[in-house]
């Protein structure tokens, strides 16, 4: 690899990185319900979700414990740069089964871009949607 295209892949690894943050950013406010720049903890397995990562709740309860309450995004930006953090996102079919522990309320928002008038959903095409967008 010689200098320009060194120099090429960095600038497209800093155009990544502050793409990645621009969409966390973006993330969290969506998750500030009360517009003051904190997110309720709460919400916060949601919110790393919505950033593509995949927690598991065991996880979540210790990030929970950690935080202790209501956080800033700055506080956010450290859980998700954490050290270790999490496992892979995994296969269409593991995603199907997380919709076992979705309210009524989060399945209607998820399917409000679906085709449901047959009354069926094919949930792998539907998880390789989410996670194309």
């Amino acid at each position: 690899m010689d200098g320009s295209q060194s120099l090429q892949r960095m600038h497209s690894n800093q155009d990544n990185q502050q793409q990645a943050s621009t969409n966390y950013k973006e993330a969290f406010s969506l998750f500030d319900k009360r517009g003051n720049g904190r997110v309720a903890l709460e919400s916060l397995g949601d919110l790393l979700r919505a950033c593509g990562q995949n927690p598991t709740l065991a996880e979540i309860g210790d990030l929970e414990k950690s935080i202790g309450g209501d956080f800033d995004f700055e506080a956010f930006s450290k859980v998700l740069n954490r050290p270790g953090g999490f496992r892979d996102p995994g296969e269409p079919e593991e995603y199907c089964r997380g919709f076992q522990k979705m309210t009524d309320d989060e399945v209607d928002e998820l399917l409000k871009a679906v085709d449901t008038s047959s009354g069926e959903i094919n949930y792998t095409e539907l998880v390789r949607t989410i996670l194309a967008n």
